[in-house]
């Protein structure tokens, strides 16, 4: 393990995202009147949604192509609806189609205010990608700068968007073709409470439009003991009346709990009737009554398209190192849902009916491998978490089914057993099949892809958006050359993940890359490329520290392949001895933020 303490790399990317640099506020001077800031809906002055029936109420683009309402509506974007993405709450306008329900930004003041650890846009381009330089201000009088970039309603990636509409309103009639919007987050100085934000100034074309704008709240006196990655969108079930009962283990414990439901990926909304919480007695059988969960102060919720739900906090002894079950009901007919593919744990679906509350594991007749919508269980107090953004190795893939023998969960045991550093919750955010720099799952639509998009393109919501992220374990990369990316593609991914990350005031870990010699995909060429970017690692110059899994896995007599005692049998997978040895190998510092 290479350990650089206080290293940090300011690239291209972080130029970009340095966003809440902290400057006096210059003496004010002579200058026209403006109005003081004003809420965002009192400076709509552009229509981008319309009536299916009269297109022509709206232009969003300037040529007269608008979204449509009943799709919006289709997806749960009715308006004035509460929507929660990648930890922000922002607000769907409460305009009905045919009114101003966007800002086109040209250097409006816009009032805003609260404590976190970024500002949230509801953002489209139209014209192309949109970006400018705006100004956060801050209540002691202080200011800063952000980068804001739109990507383009028709073109930008689907990866990344919020929602995906089917259609676009048109005066000569509806297309069908996708219209994107986004959420886009750029990190504020945290502790400091927000007065107004400045919107860029008109870049021109293309024009940058922003639908809702608020202070994403940090997870204050909470830490994720549990998480996962939502690696695709595929068909399930169907489920019709039907109770999920999901078996995850959790790394840190504590006194209450809230879970996270995530419609990642979807174009429908998905209905949780009702939701509990118990400790597994084994199988489906809880110890104990299972507990109610309650969302907003209501037995269930409806997750829109695209969006999550954070459950109330519960009074819950949550114990550490333990199987939890959570239980929702899914009154409705659901037959595609958002899922990660690769459990490597049982769980099990129910009969008809809502059996939520029940201990008993009678009802449950099913069985499934995947986690449908859960993605995250917290616990309140601790010291913050440490997100291991990784492959199927972190994902576990080869281990021990139902044993939680992964290398994250002999991780969060090390660090529950020791005192020298903080008892940190341990978030797995492993994708099985994930890459750096590709998409393998295109992120949007049903598909039996579930390799995620990229690492890349999932940072927001897999690191950037966990609870009580202080850092966050970078590994992968063997997918990207197995599948022919070069070092340089690779390397030059890992650089921005790192700048991205060291922007939102994250220690930033990286693992060099595992042999893999004798699987199919690992060629001579591929391990070339991969001693490459092992080089890179651990020169440290992007990096706070470096964790070398290549040395701890290799074969002493052949280091391109992994030694016998630690292979699982496919080449590329540890087994769970090499899984826990790459935990053991972890010096425990490096984890800790500075």
């Amino acid at each position: 393990m290479l350990h650089r303490p206080g290293r940090r790399s300011w690239g291209a990317a972080a130029v970009l995202a340095v966003l809440a640099t902290v400057v006096p506020v210059a003496a004010a001077q002579a200058a026209p009147h403006r109005p003081g800031p004003l809420p965002l809906e009192r400076l709509f002055d552009n229509r981008a949604i319309s009536d299916d029936a009269r297109p022509g109420d709206a232009d969003f683009d300037g040529s007269g192509g608008s979204l449509s309402a009943r799709d919006l509506a289709a997806a749960g974007w009715t308006p004035g609806r509460s929507l929660a993405v990648d930890g922000a709450r922002l607000t769907w306008p409460r305009t009905g189609a045919g009114r101003a329900d966007n800002v086109r930004a040209d250097g409006q003041s816009v009032r805003v205010r609260g404590r976190g650890d970024a500002l949230a846009f509801l953002v489209a381009g139209t014209g192309g990608e949109a970006s400018g330089t705006g100004t956060v201000r801050y209540r002691d009088g202080s200011k800063g700068t952000y980068r804001l970039t739109a990507p383009d309603w028709r073109a930008g990636p689907l990866a990344t968007k919020a929602v995906a509409l089917p259609h676009v309103n048109t005066p000569g009639g509806q297309l069908a073709e996708k219209a994107r919007l986004y959420v886009v987050t750029v990190p504020v100085a945290r502790g400091r409470e927000v007065a107004a934000v400045t919107l860029p100034k008109d870049p021109g074309a293309p024009d940058l439009h922003v639908f809702s704008l608020s202070v994403r709240q940090a997870a204050k006196g909470w830490t994720g003991s549990w998480s996962a990655s939502t690696a695709g969108y595929t068909a399930v079930g169907p489920w019709a009346d039907r109770t999920v009962r999901l078996v995850v283990h959790t790394s840190t414990g504590g006194p209450r709990v809230r879970i996270r439901l995530d419609n990642t990926f979807a174009s429908a909304p998905v209905r949780i009737g009702s939701a509990t919480v118990a400790v597994q007695e084994s199988g489906a059988g809880a110890r104990g009554e299972p507990q109610p969960l309650s969302f907003n102060g209501r037995t269930g919720t409806r997750l829109p398209a695209g969006a999550q739900a954070f459950s109330d906090p519960l009074d819950f002894d949550v114990p550490e190192d333990t199987n939890l079950l959570v239980s929702f009901h899914l009154p409705e007919a659901v037959m595609t849902a958002p899922v990660h593919s690769q459990a490597i744990q049982t769980s099990y679906v129910s009969g008809p009916g809502d059996h939520a509350a029940e201990g008993s594991p009678a009802a449950y007749t099913s069985t499934i491998s995947t986690w449908p919508l859960l993605t995250g269980v917290d616990v309140a107090g601790g010291p913050g978490s440490v997100v291991l953004l990784g492959d199927s190795i972190t994902d576990g893939v080869r281990s021990t089914q139902d044993a939680n023998h992964r290398w994250p969960n002999v991780l969060a045991t090390r660090l529950l057993r020791q005192d020298e550093v903080p008892r940190f919750g341990v978030l797995n955010q492993g994708i099985s099949a994930n890459r750096v720099i590709a998409d393998r799952y295109p992120g949007d639509g049903a598909s039996t892809d579930t390799g995620g998009v990229s690492a890349l393109h999932r940072l927001d919501r897999d690191v950037f958006a966990q609870t009580s992220v202080r850092t966050v374990v970078v590994f992968e990369g063997v997918n990207d050359v197995r599948w022919g990316a070069s070092a340089d593609q690779v390397t030059a991914g890992m650089r921005e993940l790192a700048e991205r990350a060291h922007a939102r005031g994250l220690r930033v870990v990286a693992a060099t890359i595992a042999p893999c010699q004798g699987e199919s995909l690992c060629t001579a060429a591929a391990d070339a490329e991969r001693m490459k970017i092992n080089s890179y690692l651990r020169g440290g110059a992007d990096f706070d520290a470096v964790l070398d899994f290549d040395a701890v896995l290799r074969d002493p007599g052949n280091p391109a392949r992994i030694r016998a005692a630690y292979d699982s049998g496919d080449h590329l997978h540890p087994g769970d001895a090499g899984l826990a040895a790459m935990a053991e190998s972890v010096d425990l510092g490096a984890l800790v933020p500075e």
